[in-house]
């Protein structure tokens, strides 16, 4: 009798197992393509994408994402204005995220991980480095789990999404359907993407593998190493030659150093206290801190393109700080955001750095 309950539970298990691979082999298959696109889109592995989605989800059938679309458990936090759901997680009757396509949990998804500076770390890991992103994820406190980076890993590997990292765009169906199954409200299904593709080439890694090396971006928030300017291009100003002066946004720029102050540096260019001042958001004259930027010319009315937004983690961060680091007036940051030059940021604020239009 023992053998015969042995066997059936046996049985019971493999059937189980089987049905389980079946439910996520469809899952890979239906919405691989909505991963590369944001791969190419954000510069979040597909791979990473898929084995969230595999876990959070459930493979699409958590409460959270037959009812609210919601595949990677995002939370509401704090500035999140769309619909939200109720549902017991880390604590009984949390607040998430819901979504009227799952689609735009998708893209929810990689802006998440894409505008938030306490991820921005991880888009310096390669596209292919899915075991770097699976860790990353958890040492920026996506999840709870102490085992969250090896359960994305053993996903990745067992049903060999690392090769969704390396699909070239153009080899995607030009338009991506919805699922079956895939809940929808009013009429926001998942349309195809008008932006412009971008160049890709591959290469090889020290592995010999190959790896997607043009068309991801990395992350907006991932500010680059200040980039020199050839001063002769510039002939309003005397340049002194011993200095170097930067560009972001291209709007220039100076370090300061120990002993200096706006004025001495607003001397230095043949510049106006006053205009100096404004330049960098100020309406008087302040300590300046070695290592300070400084712009040296009036700062843009928006940001690049390609850096809509900027989701503050941080509660000690300010309105200028952002405005310093992006290299956009104060004026128009107020005026696309609505809030006033004084706003206290707290974290989960957004803050849209271009115009909607």
């Amino acid at each position: 009798m023992k053998k015969a309950i042995t066997i059936m539970a046996f049985l019971f298990c493999v059937a189980f197992s089987n049905a389980q691979n079946i439910d996520i082999e469809r899952y890979v298959r239906d919405w691989a393509p909505t991963a590369v696109r944001e791969m190419y889109r954000s510069g979040v592995p597909a791979s990473i994408t898929l084995a969230q989605g595999i876990l959070e989800s459930r493979y699409g059938n958590s409460p959270l994402a037959t009812e609210g679309n919601n595949h990677f458990g995002i939370k509401c936090h704090k500035g999140w204005e769309g619909k939200t759901m109720a549902y017991d997680d880390d604590e009984k009757g949390e607040c998430f995220r819901v979504y009227d396509s799952a689609a735009e949990s998708f893209r929810d998804h990689s802006d998440f991980l894409r505008y938030r500076d306490r991820y921005k770390f991880l888009f310096e890991f390669s596209t292919t480095d899915y075991k770097a992103w699976a860790y990353g994820l958890k040492k920026a406190g996506y999840a709870t789990d102490p085992s969250y980076p090896e359960k994305l890993i053993r996903y990745i590997e067992d049903y060999k999404l690392y090769e969704y990292d390396t699909v070239e765009e153009d080899q995607l169906p030009a338009v991506a359907e919805v699922p079956s199954g895939t809940v929808t409200t009013e009429s926001h299904a998942h349309k195809p993407s008008h932006e412009k593709k971008a160049s890709r080439k591959t290469r090889k890694d020290k592995k010999g593998k190959a790896e997607v090396t043009g068309g991801i971006p990395e992350s907006p928030l991932a500010i680059e190493a200040p980039k020199k300017v050839d001063k002769s291009e510039f002939e309003e100003f005397h340049f002194s030659l011993s200095r170097e002066v930067y560009s972001r946004n291209g709007v220039l720029y100076v370090l300061s150093v120990e002993g200096e102050t706006y004025s001495s540096i607003a001397a230095q260019y043949g510049l106006y206290l006053k205009n100096i001042l404004k330049y960098n958001d100020l309406s008087e004259e302040e300590e300046l801190l070695p290592g300070t930027i400084v712009y040296i010319q009036k700062k843009k009315n928006q940001s690049e393109k390609g850096l809509d937004m900027f989701i503050v983690d941080d509660d000690s961060q300010t309105l200028r700080d952002i405005c310093q680091r992006f290299g956009v007036k104060m004026s128009s940051i107020c005026k696309m955001n609505g809030i006033p030059e004084g706003y206290n940021l707290t974290e989960g604020d957004t803050i849209m750095l271009r115009s909607r239009r």
